[in-house]
């Protein structure tokens, strides 16, 4: 996956790969430093239909932070772990990465 390999290069420890539960699914799971990412990627082949980045629907972020809920409850992550939510958007072949795309909802 692109947006894996390009993460890695930039130090982030991915440790899930589309982590999915019955209200959704997060494409990458890591840790940037001491911070808990989620990561939502985004592909476009061009930007005929909008940016990537701009395909992450207010729905979507309240989708990511559930399934987020139940990944920390899962691993017993507690609350005073630092997160964020993070978006990798693909245009062809430029890549951008968005950290703190959005507020946790």
């Amino acid at each position: 996956m692109i947006a894996d390999q390009y993460l890695k290069v930039r130090g982030v420890r991915i440790i899930e790969h589309n982590f999915r539960n019955r209200f959704g699914e997060i494409d990458l799971i890591g840790y940037d430093g001491e911070y808990l990412v989620f990561f939502e990627v985004k592909y476009r082949k061009d930007i005929r239909k909008g940016s990537p980045a701009e395909a992450v629907s207010t729905k979507k972020c309240h989708t990511i932070c559930r399934v987020a809920d139940y990944y920390r409850m899962k691993h017993g992550i507690g609350d005073f772990t630092p997160m964020r939510f993070d978006v990798i958007a693909i245009c062809g072949k430029e890549i951008q990465w968005f950290r703190n795309a959005f507020a946790y909802c």
